[in-house]
C-alpha cells in the first residue's frame, strides 16, 4: 500500500469528539458497546487513558485520524485467564472510524503493522486478540496478517462470544 501509516498516542482533549463519534457509529456499537452520552464517555476514556496496562492510539492514514487502537499486556487482562498467557503477550483491540475507510484492505495494512510494532519489544512472542467472534471484518484481516483463528469462548468479563486470534512473531513474518 502506498500511503503513510502512523500511530500516536490518544490525548483526552483532542480525541474526545472523534472516539465518541467513532464508538457511536453503527458499524462499530455492536461490538464496542461504548456509545455513551458523552460527559460518560470522557469518564470512560480517562479510565482507559489511566489503565497503565493499556496504551491507547489514534491510527493515522497519510496523517489522517481513522482508526482506534488499543494495545495491552494480556498477563494484566481477563484474557490471560481463557488461555496460557505468557507475561509479555501483548493483546489488541482495533476500529476503523470512518465509513469510508471500510472495505479497502486499510484495516489488514494497519493490523499488520500495529502487529510489527508491538514485536519491536523483544520479549514479545505472541500478539492475541479477543475480537466478536461475529466481526468476520476483523477476523479476515487478521488471517491476512498471519494470526491463527483459535477457538470461540464465552469471554463472561466482556460479555460476548469471543474468538482467540493468536499471532506467533515467528510465524506472522513468514507472511507477506
Amino acid at each position: 500500500m502506498d500511503r503513510h501509516i502512523g500511530f500516536r498516542p490518544v490525548d483526552l482533549e483532542r480525541d474526545l469528539g472523534r472516539l465518541h463519534a467513532w464508538l457511536g457509529s453503527d458499524h462499530v456499537k455492536p461490538y464496542w458497546r461504548l456509545d455513551e452520552p458523552l460527559p460518560e464517555f470522557r469518564a470512560t476514556l480517562r479510565e482507559k487513558l489511566a489503565d497503565d496496562h493499556q496504551t491507547l492510539y489514534v491510527g493515522c492514514l497519510d496523517h489522517v485520524p481513522m482508526s482506534y487502537w488499543e494495545r495491552y499486556w494480556v498477563a494484566e487482562d481477563d484474557l490471560a485467564a481463557y488461555y496460557d498467557a505468557d507475561p509479555a503477550d501483548q493483546g489488541i483491540h482495533l476500529l476503523i472510524g470512518p465509513e469510508e475507510y471500510l472495505g479497502q484492505g486499510y484495516g489488514t495494512a494497519l493490523l499488520r503493522a500495529m502487529i510489527a510494532f508491538q514485536f519491536r519489544h523483544p520479549e514479545t512472542r505472541r500478539v492475541v486478540a479477543e475480537p466478536d467472534a461475529r466481526n468476520d471484518a476483523v477476523l479476515a484481516a487478521a488471517q491476512r496478517c498471519g494470526c491463527e483463528l483459535e477457538r470461540r469462548f464465552e469471554f463472561a468479563e466482556e460479555e460476548k462470544t469471543a474468538r482467540l486470534v493468536v499471532c506467533e512473531r515467528a510465524f506472522q513474518f513468514r507472511h507477506p
